[in-house]
């Protein structure tokens, strides 16, 4: 079977977990003989966003902005619009906030959920002319339900399956205005009808969206994120030093204040005077006035010598990080749908620390590779590491759980198999 995976990417700016599970996905589904083609809309993706291949961008992100809100480059000519979705010009884009939050892309957001009767039809066209033409699949995948716009077309055209994965699209909706949330949600129910599958990252996702996009029982699968274990290295946690670490896009969503605030806490006592905390996860410029306001409170308790900042996260230098950190936090402020950090911590025999909302407590619970608290304030969070990031057997005993954890439930090639399962049965 030839999948074509419709991801929206982050241009590697940021620790996009969506894009980095859709690869992984990739490389699992592709060593289970499956042909896959991966296709980057508005931005190149996470994992290889520094290497643009053969496989055009769709929507480039500057093209499909300008176009929305400037009715003239509608109707520019084609260099232009080659120009506009160039490498160069796509990097440029990956640095600014506004392709990665929704916050004035409301309209756009409707528009795309439109599809074929939204502003960018031409590249709907555009992009199912070469899914038709060059790619030939034999079943399309999108990445949330976001894309749900792009079904109807594919499946006139091309006459194929569409599958939608769900993840966090509460996240981008929720933000908006009343109406513009109130539309897309009305617009994602609507065009959900088209889908022959939908994929929820977790039990407590999927009973969210079903009630949210009314999806029927026999169109709703559960499909774990997954890891290979054997790709990570594990550093005995007994030897690790007492180091928290957060990894994750560096904003205020994600609870990284709340990390901060909770550190500040944990080092007013002195039994805690050598542990550090290590940030990593990347940033946009949305995010930078956030991060120098962290930076003064942190200076502002003389902790600057207990804080270090990572700029790089991909590949090589994500492994170390993992290979510096005894506990991991993400403390997001309404919890997510899955969080596939998680599981990369996991895979590194590093235990969790996070809030018991989203799906934090199914992860954890199944792994029992860490513990959850409640309510996710500062003061909770930092009662929990006070717990354990001291606790060299709590710490092993998690670690040594956790491990096994993720290699029974959340394991890249057993829920790889789950989805070809599902593929297949909707192929017939």
């Amino acid at each position: 079977m030839k999948i074509a995976q419709i991801i929206p990417g982050s241009g590697g700016s940021f620790y996009c977990g969506n894009c980095l599970r859709d690869s992984k996905y990739m490389k699992a589904l592709q060593d289970l003989g499956q042909e896959v083609v991966k296709v980057p809309l508005y931005l190149p993706i996470f994992d290889d966003g520094h290497d643009l291949s053969d496989v055009p961008v769709f929507y480039g992100a500057v093209n499909t902005y300008l176009k929305q809100r400037f009715p003239i480059f509608r109707h520019m000519p084609a260099f232009v619009d080659n120009f506009l979705d160039s490498k160069k010009v796509l990097h440029m884009a990956a640095q600014n906030a506004g392709s990665t939050r929704a916050k004035g892309l409301e309209e756009m957001t409707v528009s795309m959920l439109l599809g074929e009767e939204g502003l960018q039809k031409q590249e709907l066209e555009k992009m199912v002319n070469w899914l038709k033409n060059e790619a030939k699949p034999d079943l399309v995948h999108l990445s949330n339900a976001l894309l749900l716009g792009l079904a109807r077309k594919i499946k006139q055209e091309m006459n194929i399956p569409v599958v939608c994965s769900l993840q966090d699209e509460d996240v981008w909706v929720d933000v908006m205005s009343d109406k513009y949330r109130e539309e897309s949600w009305e617009l994602m129910s609507k065009r959900g009808k088209e889908i022959d599958a939908f994929i929820a990252v977790s039990d407590y996702y999927a009973e969210a969206m079903k009630k949210q996009l009314q999806i029927e029982d026999n169109k709703l699968f559960k499909n774990y994120i997954g890891v290979d274990a054997t790709d990570y290295s594990v550093v005995p946690i007994e030897k690790k030093e007492p180091v928290i670490g957060y990894i994750s896009r560096m904003c205020e969503e994600n609870g990284l204040e709340v990390l901060v605030d909770a550190l500040i806490l944990l080092k007013n006592d002195e039994t805690y005077k050598n542990v550090k905390l290590k940030i990593t996860g990347g940033k946009t410029n949305d995010d930078k006035a956030f991060i120098k306001r962290l930076k003064e409170k942190i200076a502002k308790a003389q902790l600057e010598q207990d804080v270090f900042w990572v700029e790089e996260f991909e590949g090589e230098e994500r492994q170390n990080f993992f290979d510096s950190v005894a506990v991991v936090s993400v403390p997001v402020l309404n919890g997510e749908a899955f969080g596939l950090y998680q599981l990369e911590a996991l895979a590194s025999g590093i235990p969790l620390v996070q809030p018991a909302l989203g799906a934090f407590p199914e992860v954890v619970g199944l792994s029992e590779g860490g513990m959850t608290y409640s309510p996710n304030s500062p003061k909770k969070l930092s009662k929990a590491l006070k717990s354990i990031i001291l606790d060299k057997e709590k710490l092993k005993e998690l670690s040594d759980k956790g491990l096994k954890g993720v290699k029974k439930h959340f394991d890249i090639n057993t829920q790889a198999e789950k989805l070809v399962e599902v593929y297949q049965n909707i192929a017939k």
